[in-house]
């Protein structure tokens, strides 16, 4: 795999893992309540209704979480292994001439 494709996925799984990370309780319920009075002591009432199954989005989020240390340890690894040349330039900060 080239760097390119693997900095590239990196992105693709973390926007993943954080688009998971997002989701809160009110997307994996819907909140429904009525109440019913059924007579003088009794009370008929319904409430919260789960939309998603709470294992289906964490085994989703945990899958992405992990390719993307996967990923990410394998970059790390290149990074700190690996020397690239660049211009002494980029080293440089920006000075404003026109002073």
């Amino acid at each position: 795999m080239k760097l390119a494709d693997a900095l590239l996925r990196r992105k693709e799984l973390q926007q993943k893992v954080d688009q998971l990370r997002t989701i809160k309780d009110k997307d994996i319920f819907e909140f429904r309540f009525e109440r019913k009075q059924i007579n003088e002591n009794l009370d008929d009432i319904k409430a919260q209704v789960p939309v998603l199954e709470a294992n289906q989005v964490t085994a989703e989020f945990d899958y992405y979480a992990n390719k993307l240390r996967l990923i990410d340890g394998a970059i790390q690894q290149l990074n700190w292994t690996t020397d690239i040349e660049v211009e002494q330039l980029v080293w440089v900060d920006y000075a404003d001439k026109s002073k």
